[in-house]
């Protein structure tokens, strides 16, 4: 009997029905353009593209356009690619432009369907990003879609790895770029690194559209983008904390051996503060349990994880004076691998070998929080549905599945369960050797290369040919895959590899060419296209025969969605194909999901060695198990991005506050009223409101106003005044000041000082963040422990980390102050003893720089502005702006040393 939601779906359709029918009169209006833009020339259909252009900016809505563009899209890719556009790549299309995820089975051509929207939106002048998973589509998609924007004359760029900055710049400058995540991450986070708005890449964040949107959003969203670079030398601060950990006892502390963990009790809490204290690392009258302790507290619980959790020859060894980690599994020493957070350097203080300066974060981002950025974003896939509620929750994005061109063939067979991983491999062997015999082609899913490798070992033994796709082989992945479809051909692959390239049955028509051109580079391109049509035609006949392309996956993954897609690299465009998973009660998925029962049941019903239990109840047991470990990873997830949403609010804040110094020509009025704020605090610090003549402090308030003002103003003699009160000082110290640095200003030049302004605005806006990111990743790390107290720890996060940026605002405004207060022009001497320096220093950089990260900036560079005697008005005469840089960097004086000195 028909349940009442499968009765009312048969009545009403389900939503994605709905959604699906109310697209249907715009892809008939788009039909019915159709002879109208069939008619035009190739100049016309350029001028088009002028013309909506000009509707636009006269106040039509894209969406007035939609019909028209999307018709001007198809004949464009008709004429260059020889590809008409299907009904539902035109669907697809339009809700891509809508803001929505369209699930799109494999082989229903996304990457054309992506170049609708992408032209309706670069009409705007604003820029599309059109986002891939690795570098070689965003170098093959640009190129092979760039044909279409071409004809319709718009301009393609393609971002990628280690590209010049100029051409980078142009990339990013074209109507439709090219990059994968990591890049358009990366090169976020470097724009908000640069000193001059002219090095901006990124100019806009208006639409992108993420293709194998479920890998990017959801299978990296935990991913963190760091640029990181070495940090100051605090080997003495880690030898100094080490001192004070032998001196505890048994009652300091709890160890929890299970999640190798350790805590202070509040009796070691006591006893630390007070022998901190002592040795003068913790400031009087601060307290391990205030926000500006978080740092100290992370240092002292990492000395105390390297004296406790950490055995000499079992965890590591010490050798050269290096302390080498042991893998736990194999026994075998770990060189180069070094542990995080400055726990290495705490094994390193209590071994008494040199201690190695941590890498320090200098810029980070999520991909959840890189992606929220743009105004509207669309993504495409063939697997999404499942993540669906994530996608509405995170990135307000919709999921609908997209009609496929063709009703799929494709023979999804129930999932066999064998009782050993033994009979599960040696049933996989006979089945391959079975499909290869007659001539099937078959793609076997593995879940790690290590297991691809074994199953390869198997079949090599057997002689059976065949081709492994894993990470050890991935420039050979668009090679292998285009081979997967020929007559008995044996793929093994991880799950995830080779998505992007569809296989297509017999094979490869371009990949043939390319390879014929290679051996042969003076053949007929059209004479070899012509025979490799003919053989791949008579292939895919002989594989039509054999059944088609046959998926077996040897293990269920953690999520559906990763078996969706390597069940959907079979029945493309209509093909017919099989796909089937072999499992085992020793996989991961069914001995953490209750198999013990399941074997007792089948030890019970006398199954035999080599047999295998396939039913449906199986796989529906086998789901629920699945939708269960997804629902535990997007709670992760979920909390993982409440604690970065906190971060990024202030990440918006301070690379905000860098892009207004930036585009500001005088950043004067920002500088005065800092130094106005810091004569504010310094008045309300030492003349306590509501408070008597005789209780001020004129001396203290004289010292700090030459430390922090650079001024030397009789303000001992104003607070004995008679009848003054504390406005009145503020307003002499605003005076005194602003005469002090209209001079400083006169001696460098008006030009020069609002130079030097910027730049030293932006350096200490870029030091006090990262020692910020420090703090917060530190705090991060200790704040899970509040919940023993009842807290929630996300509150304790958020009312401390505000704490904190409050706390940076501050110090942000007494730097900047006291730096530009010590400027001072050097002499031709000083100037020549500075440049030996930089040049001594940037060596010494470079040679620091060798293990950052890409992308990495020097975390502690020259900053010569942002010392006393950093900044000289002759510095400019010596070395022009546009000429090589003295310290040797290959830089542009301006963009090195001289944006600091002049």
């Amino acid at each position: 009997m028909l349940g009442l939601g499968t009765i009312a779906k048969k009545v009403f359709g389900t939503p994605n029905d709905r959604e699906v029918k109310a697209r249907r009169p715009l892809v008939e209006k788009i039909n019915a353009l159709e002879p109208q833009f069939t008619d035009l020339t190739d100049e016309q259909i350029i001028e088009k593209t002028a013309e909506f252009r000009e509707r636009l900016a006269k106040g039509e809505a894209l969406d007035d356009l939609l019909p028209e563009a999307f018709a001007n899209v198809r004949e464009a890719a008709r004429r260059t690619l020889g590809l008409r556009a299907f009904d539902v790549q035109l669907m697809g299309g339009i809700f891509l432009h809508q803001g929505n995820i369209a699930e799109m089975k494999t082989g229903e051509g996304k990457t054309l369907m992506a170049t609708f929207p992408a032209y309706l939106n670069a009409l705007t002048g604003r820029g599309v990003h059109i986002v891939t998973v690795n570098d070689y589509l965003a170098r093959r998609d640009a190129e092979w879609m760039g044909k279409v924007y071409a004809a319709l004359g718009l301009t393609t760029g393609v971002v990628y790895p280690q590209q010049p900055e100029q051409e980078k710049a142009e990339a990013y400058g074209a109507d439709v770029t090219y990059a994968t995540n990591n890049e358009l991450g990366f090169d976020y986070l470097r724009d908000n690194m640069r000193m001059d708005l002219d090095e901006m890449n990124q100019r806009d964040h208006y639409f992108a559209i993420v293709d194998e949107v479920d890998s990017i959003l959801i299978d990296e969203a935990r991913t963190p983008l760091i640029i990181s670079g070495p940090s100051e030398d605090r080997s003495e601060l880690y030898k100094t904390i080490d001192t004070v950990v032998p001196s505890l006892s048994d009652e300091h502390f709890t160890i929890d051996e299970k999640t190798r963990n350790v805590t202070y009790t509040d009796e070691g809490n006591e006893f630390l503060e007070q022998e901190l204290l002592r040795q003068g690392i913790l400031p009087e009258g601060q307290s391990l349990y205030d926000p500006e302790s978080t740092t100290l507290v992370h240092h002292v619980t990492q000395a105390l994880r390297a004296h406790k959790l950490f055995q000499r020859d079992k965890d590591y060894i010490v050798r050269d004076d290096e302390v080498v980690l042991i893998d736990e599994f194999t026994g075998r020493m770990m060189s180069g691998r070094r542990l995080s957070d400055g726990l290495h350097q705490a094994i390193e203080a209590k071994e008494n070998v040199s201690i190695q300066p941590e890498n320090v974060t200098l810029a980070s981002v999520t991909f959840q929080n890189y992606f929220r950025l743009y105004d509207k974003l669309g993504g495409m896939t063939g697997t999404a549905a499942t993540e669906a509620e994530e996608f509405a929750e995170i990135y307000k994005l919709g999921v609908i599945e997209v009609p496929t061109n063709r009703p799929i063939a494709r023979v999804d067979e129930h999932d066999a369960v064998y009782r050993t991983a033994k009979e599960k491999y040696d049933a996989i062997r006979e089945t391959i050797e079975e499909a290869h015999k007659k001539g099937q082609p078959i793609l076997v899913g593995t879940t790690s290369i290590e297991k691809s490798e074994f199953l390869s070992q198997m079949l090599k033994e057997r002689g059976v040919p065949h081709n492994v796709l894993n990470a050890r082989q991935h420039e050979q992945e668009a090679a292998i895959v285009a081979d997967a479809g020929k007559p008995g051909a044996v793929t093994i692959a991880t799950n995830m590899a080779g998505r992007g390239t569809d296989i297509q049955l017999g094979g490869n028509v371009d990949m043939k060419v390319l390879e014929a051109l290679a051996t042969d580079p003076e053949a007929d391109p059209a004479a070899l296209r012509e025979r490799a049509e003919a053989e791949v035609a008579g292939d895919k006949k002989k594989v039509l025969e054999a059944g088609g392309l046959f998926v077996l996956a040897t293990e269920r993954h953690e999520s559906r969605r990763i078996d969706n897609q390597l069940r959907g690299r079979s029945g493309r465009q209509g093909d017919p194909g099989r796909s089937a998973f072999y499992l085992s009660l020793e996989d991961d998925l069914m001995r953490i999901f209750g198999s013990e029962r399941l074997d007792n049941v089948l030890g019970k019903l006398g199954m035999k060695e080599g047999e295998a239990i396939i039913h449906p109840w199986v796989n529906k047991s086998l789901e629920k198990a699945q939708a269960k470990v997804e629902a535990r990873n997007f709670d992760i997830r979920k909390q993982l991005l409440k604690f970065d949403d906190v971060m990024n609010d202030q990440r918006k804040a301070i690379f905000g506050q860098r892009l207004e110094i930036m585009e500001s020509k005088d950043v004067n009025e920002i500088v005065e009223d800092m130094r106005h704020q810091v004569i504010d605090d310094l008045v309300d610090f030492y003349i306590p409101a509501r408070s008597y003549a005789d209780q001020w402090d004129g001396e203290g308030l004289y010292a700090a106003v030459i430390e922090k003002l650079g001024v030397d103003a009789p303000v001992i003699a104003w607070t004995q005044e008679e009848g003054v009160d504390d406005s009145d000082i503020r307003e002499r110290l605003y005076k005194a000041t602003d005469e002090f640095m209209a001079g400083k200003a006169a001696k460098f030049g008006p030009e020069q000082m609002r130079r030097i302004e910027k730049q030293v605005l932006l350096q200490t806006i870029d030091a006090k963040w990262r020692e910020h990111l420090v703090t917060l990743e530190h705090l991060r790390s200790v704040v899970g422990f509040r919940g023993y107290a009842q807290r929630d720890p996300l509150n304790e996060y958020k009312n401390e980390s505000f704490q904190l940026f409050e706390s940076l605002l501050n110090s942000l405004r007494e730097e900047v102050t006291e730096k530009l207060a010590q400027l001072r022009p050097l002499s031709e001497e000083e100037q020549k003893q500075m440049l030996a320096q930089l040049i001594e220093q940037q060596r010494a950089l470079q040679g620091a720089e060798a293990g950052a990260q890409p992308g990495a900036a020097p975390a502690a560079g020259p900053q010569a502005a942002a010392q006393p005697d950093g900044a000289g008005e002759t510095a400019v005469a010596e070395v022009g702006r546009n000429d090589p840089c003295p310290c040797g960097s290959g830089k542009r004086y301006k963009h090195c040393h001289g944006a600091v000195t002049a």
